[in-house]
């Protein structure tokens, strides 16, 4: 079996992959992640995602490259991570009472080929309406100053919610488990028979 490589830092991709019981090493794929002009949510993550694992396969010349990307969407705008108290309150307060779509990006690259499977996952996301006080409680609660849509739906964020929609409820946290395992079953992975 050839070794796994998360081309992430992420806390969160890593304690998915952990989760799984697969063997793997996470490394930073340092690509530039600014999005092309007229570029779809969709879009972007899937070519985030390949340039992620691309960039680490000179670096591990045999191995399996996981790259992954995520933004969420409020009102057809791309929304990234908040980074402060302030942006994840106008985050909130825009997608208080309307469904959020967040797109995932998913790319396995096999480095000894350079063959690769990337694909773009959504899961949509409605919040009920929030009152500036519940943002408030939640954002000093929780703290999601580096997650895209400005929550954490593993942890408090889930109060925020009315309901969830979609294949995976990993992918809300960064990656799309269920897909990852179809593409590592593609190469001979499978944590039920190692």
């Amino acid at each position: 079996m050839k070794s796994i490589i998360l081309a992430s830092t992420s806390e969160y991709r890593q304690a998915l992959l952990k989760k799984l019981g697969i063997p793997f090493l996470a490394a930073a794929p340092n690509i530039d992640e600014t999005p092309i002009l007229q570029e779809s949510a969709q879009a972007l993550v899937i070519r985030l995602s390949h340039e992620k694992a691309k960039a680490l396969s000179q670096q591990y010349p045999q191995h399996l490259i996981i790259g992954s990307d995520q933004v969420c969407v409020i009102d057809d705008k791309i929304v990234g991570k908040p980074h402060n108290f302030e942006n994840a309150f106008k985050q909130l307060k825009a997608a208080s009472g309307h469904r959020v779509t967040f797109y995932t990006g998913l790319c396995l690259l096999d480095s000894t080929t350079g063959t690769f499977n990337v694909q773009c996952e959504p899961f949509d996301v409605y919040f009920r309406q929030l009152t500036d006080e519940e943002i408030t409680q939640y954002l000093h609660k929780d703290e999601p100053y580096q997650c895209a849509g400005s929550f954490k739906s593993e942890g408090l964020g889930i109060s925020l919610f009315d309901k969830l929609s979609g294949r995976d409820p990993n992918t809300l946290i960064g990656l799309p488990t269920i897909l990852l395992l179809e593409m590592l079953r593609q190469h001979d992975v499978n944590p039920l028979l190692d």
